[in-house]
């Protein structure tokens, strides 16, 4: 824990109001996996992304049922602002447990099944999954291992998601269909 203290109290460095500002609207594409949500809803509108879509949305319901309706509750962890006194949040406070962090989770889940049907959205995909990630230990709300907890277990889940669409449905990334 201490650790994941100094790297925290080491991120709250880097704060300026500007930075603020940013990670409070990068954190809000991230609560509830909305943003992750509707672009899954907007792929499934069109047949030649469908299956992506509803990768998409089998990760995310995935790390729904594993990650913060298994995990988090089983764990129980309290968040840093919890545990260190004298913290003022940029956000509202979030009502649940720590760990694994849920916008980590299901940003990564995501990222990672797009990145699959196509690199270069793929790549965009991953780059606003990290700065999630990171407005998470910014905004002080999670500890960097609630982040990496997010994000390992997000590539378990989504791992298992193209495995099986692969598998059983064989759901091949966008160039590999073109080629």
């Amino acid at each position: 824990m201490n650790l994941d203290f100094w790297i925290l109290d080491g991120i709250q460095g880097l704060r300026t109001e500007w930075l603020d500002v940013f990670f409070r609207a990068v954190t809000r594409l991230g609560d509830g996996g909305i943003f992750w949500l509707v672009t899954a809803l907007v792929l499934c509108v069109y047949r030649k992304y469908r299956p992506y879509g509803l990768m998409v949305l089998a990760a995310l319901f995935g790390g729904l049922l594993i990650g913060n309706l298994g995990i988090k509750p089983f764990i129980a962890r309290l968040r840093p602002f919890q545990v260190r006194e004298g913290i003022v949040l940029l956000i509202r406070e979030p009502g649940e447990f720590s760990f694994p962090s849920g916008h980590t989770l299901s940003s990564f889940e995501a990222a990672f099944v797009l990145f699959y049907m196509d690199r270069r959205i793929g790549a965009g995909a991953l780059f606003l999954a990290s700065l999630i990630a990171f407005s998470r230990l910014y905004l002080f709300v999670h500890y960097p291992t609630d982040v990496l907890g997010g994000f390992l277990l997000a590539c378990v889940i989504a791992g298992a998601v193209v495995w099986a669409a692969r598998r059983f449905f064989a759901v091949r990334p966008l160039r590999e269909k073109d080629a």
